[in-house]
Order: structure tokens, then sequence, then C-alpha cells
């Protein structure tokens, strides 16, 4: 454990402030039970969160908690906070240096390392402080981890999954890092009466007989191969843009990143997103680039291939605070059996063989999404 003993909550605080004085402007967000307020010094931000968060603004009211935005420079560790991140561990499949944290008594300050961005997280306060309007989406993940934080007090699940509604029920997508969860939401929501949930953070909870299934308000984050591909996506890069990147070779494009948010409610239609609804099965995609096999579509036995675990479960992240006031550290072992447990009863299927989303696409539409209907 990295300690800052030296290093109050109150001094923190006072150091990421600098200062700012709060605008009278702000966010309230309903995110089903949980309330959610959000103020900053900057004006722009707070429009700028509400175009993001458009579905789920609400009215005021007693908030669950607030989060403040504070629109500065980046932080500098030591001159003004006084200490000295550590990197937090990747995830397997994952590389490079992303996120660093330090400690101090009852509270956790995160520091994003390409960005410089300083995140302040403890029971009472909450404060992301830097160049917020620049690097707004690390601020709406700051806000959706206070929303997770509240969804697992209260016995839910993380799945490193996709979610999509149809008649009424959720079909949850995972798959290996770069499998290709978000192309083939994307796709599927072309068709009428499929709903977006969630992007990759899909929660779930048994409730009696059943097994709920709710999402983040986080909108889908493609990288530029799903968007040349995507008639629907084109809008978002200028065409002589998509020109170049379809001369890429294959292999290139597929692995290159740099994401853009898709406005579900702009791209899709108004009422294209769901907040919950009773999960149905879940789909794994274990399926590879580099093989001439078939695609496959098959119900497996999630007790018997535990390797498929790897991609359904999701450490909470080291913003995560348990009940009783400590932290998540980064070398917590992930609950196979609580998820086996949550999913017990739920039909689980696998995507295997070559990676061919056309053919995929008219398998999950024929035999999963369809039987969905009661």
């Amino acid at each position: 454990m990295n300690a800052a003993a030296d290093l109050t909550l109150d001094a923190a605080a006072s150091a990421l402030m600098d200062g700012a004085r709060l605008c009278e402007d702000e966010l309230n967000l309903v995110l089903g039970e949980c309330r959610i307020r959000v103020r900053s010094n900057s004006p722009e931000h707070i429009e700028q969160l509400r175009s993001y968060f458009g579905h789920v603004v609400g009215a005021d009211a007693t908030p669950a908690m607030e989060i403040i935005a504070v629109e500065r420079e980046a932080p500098d560790p030591k001159a003004d906070l006084g200490v000295e991140f550590i990197d937090w561990k990747r995830e397997p499949g994952k590389t490079g240096r992303k996120d660093s944290y330090v400690d101090l008594p009852g509270a956790r300050l995160v520091r994003k390392v390409r960005t410089g961005m300083v995140f302040l997280h403890s029971e009472t306060t909450r404060i992301a402080a830097g160049p917020c309007r620049r690097y707004d989406n690390q601020v709406i993940n700051f806000i959706n981890a206070q929303y997770m934080n509240w969804l697992q007090h209260r016995g839910w699940h993380i799945c490193h999954a996709a979610g999509l509604v149809y008649g009424g029920r959720t079909l949850g997508i995972a798959g290996f890092s770069g499998g290709g969860k978000s192309t083939l939401m994307l796709r599927l929501l072309e068709h009428p009466g499929v709903n977006y949930l969630t992007n990759d953070r899909l929660f779930i909870r048994r409730e009696d007989a059943a097994v709920q299934a709710t999402g983040i308000p986080k909108l889908p984050r493609v990288n530029p191969g799903t968007i040349v591909h995507n008639p629907r996506l084109h809008p978002l890069i200028p065409e002589a843009q998509r020109r170049e990147l379809l001369a890429l070779p294959a292999d290139e494009l597929w692995h290159l990143e740099d994401k853009y948010d898709v406005m579900v409610d702009q791209v899709y239609g108004a009422d294209r997103i769901t907040q919950q609804a009773p999960l149905y099965a879940f789909l794994v995609l274990n399926w590879q680039r580099m093989t001439d096999a078939p695609l496959a579509l098959e119900q497996v036995d999630l007790g018997q291939r535990r390797e498929l675990l790897g991609a359904i479960m999701k450490s909470p992240g080291p913003f995560y605070q348990y009940p009783d006031g400590t932290f998540y550290r980064d070398d917590t072992p992930l609950d196979e059996a609580a998820y086996l447990a949550e999913l017990e009863g739920v039909p689980v299927y696998e995507a295997s063989g070559g990676v061919d989303f056309e053919a995929l696409e008219s398998k999950v539409l024929q035999q999963l999404l369809t039987s969905t209907r009661d």
C-alpha cells in the first residue's frame, strides 16, 4: 500500500481546488435510484457534460453524492501535492502506463499518466482536477466510476461487456481485448427494436429467479476500424481521412486506437437507450483473425470453460472503495465463483473460428435476439 500520511484529505482537496470558485450552473444526473450532482468552476464544462449525459439529466434533487470538476492546469504531483504516485498494474492483455495512485488516510488520489489529470476520491469528497474540458472523457469516466461504486455496494457485479436489449431482455456481449464487441454491438443497433444498454461496463445482479442487467451512462467509443466500415458512422471522421484509413493494411487498421464517441440518440434515433432489463444470455467473442476456420456459434458450460470468464470478469479499478472505507488493490484476485453463481442458469454462447461480423450478426439475430421475445 502506498501511503502519504503527511497529506490529509482536506489538504489534498484544497490543493486540487486551487482557490477555484464554482459556478452557479450545475448538472443533476438521474441513474435509476441514484442521484449525482456535478459542479464546476467552468460553465462551458458543465455544458459539455450536459450534452453527453443528456439522456439521464434530471431535475434538481437531493444527490447521493457530489462531484466537483476543476478546470485548471494539470496538478504537479510534487509541487502541488507533495506526493509520489506509483503505477497501477494493468490488466492482462493491456500494456503501457495508464493510471498511477497514492493512498491517503481515508482517501485515494489517482493520476492519469498521459494527461496529468488528478482525481481525489473519498466517501465524502470527489474532485477531478486538470484540463477537464480538453479531457472531458476522463471526467465522464470519473463520474461513471462513482456510479459503479454505488452499484457494487448494492450487490451488482461488474462485467467487461456490452449490452443490448431486444424484446425487453438483455444480451451481454463480452470479448477479449480488441475482440470487436463494440463493432458487433453497433451493427446490431442497425436493426429496429434493438436498444443500447451499455458499451463495456455491464452490471448483473441476481434477484429471485432472474438476473437483472444494468449499464452506466457511457456511450460507445469506437476506433477508426469500426467507423470506416460502418456507413452510419462515417460522419464521425472526414471523408479524406476515411480513404486514408482504408488504404492501411488490414492488420494495422484493426489495431489502430483513436477513440470517437457515438452519440446513440443522435446517430440511431431517440428512445434507443435502455437503463435496465433482465439478462437473457451472454455471448463471448473468442474468435481469431488469423484463421480460415468458419465462424461457429455454440452454447457452452461456463463452469467447464472457465477460461472464458476472463473475457467477462472486470476489475473494479483504482477508484473502487469498499463499504468499510478501504480501497481495492491492483493485486486483488477476481472472484470466479461469484460470477459463476450470478450467471447460473443464464445461457452462455461462444463465437469461435474466424472473425466474420456479417455471419455473426445474422446468427445473433436469428438464434439469440429473436428468441428473447416472450
